[in-house]
């Protein structure tokens, strides 16, 4: 794959923050640091491939559970909404994460839709039955037995986060030394989990 350039910065790093930032660790400190990061955050934007379009579509979801070693990343879902006909057609996605910190996540993986009654009773939450309404016909009731409440499970293959390295006024002191020299700030823990560490962790 070619890549972009627009300008030519000879011997110099042309991004001298990630240079500063990228934080290599153990794979378990890695993907520990990871985990602990998406579950307190929990909240996340779902990307998907519009099934009708060349565009994408992000939904904001919560995250339900993990499995797989903690790379299967499960989410409820109306069966019956957009986002299962857009995984239907791709099944390409990617899960943003970020808190108001401006920490952030992002995983991508490949989505299938499960519709086994053992697995939706397994993370049923009674909070769906607001989201999925009761229709009255005794059938569609927002309860664990509902055949639209299914669960979406993301495969993650690759992932990358910053996580913070300093506190809040630590980070603001950095970002004003970097504002007055010009030196980028080491403010945040870059990391990067190719597929093959993800692999390597599903088979612990």
């Amino acid at each position: 794959m070619s890549s972009f350039s627009n300008t030519d910065t000879g011997s110099k790093t042309a991004d001298p923050y990630t240079a500063k930032n990228k934080d290599e660790v153990s794979l378990k400190e890695k993907v520990e640091d990871l985990f602990t990061f998406i579950d307190k955050t929990k909240f996340c934007l779902f990307t998907t491939h519009a099934g009708d379009s060349d565009l994408l579509a992000s939904r904001a979801m919560a995250l339900a559970a993990k499995e797989g070693n903690g790379f299967d990343l499960l989410f409820h879902t109306n069966t019956e909404s957009g986002k299962t006909d857009d995984l239907k057609e791709d099944s390409s996605v990617n899960i943003g994460f970020i808190n108001p910190s401006g920490e952030w996540a992002s995983i991508s993986g490949h989505a299938s839709i499960e519709t086994n009654r053992d697995v939706v009773k397994k993370h049923y939450s009674p909070a769906l039955k607001a989201w999925i309404g009761d229709l009255g016909d005794g059938k569609h009731d927002g309860g664990p037995e509902d055949p639209r409440i299914g669960i979406i499970r993301v495969k993650a293959k690759t992932a990358q986060y910053a996580v913070s390295r300093r506190t809040t006024v630590g980070g603001f002191v950095e970002l004003a030394k970097g504002i007055a020299t010009g030196e980028s700030p080491s403010v945040n823990k870059l990391r990067h989990i190719d597929e093959s560490e993800v692999a390597q962790w599903r088979s612990q």
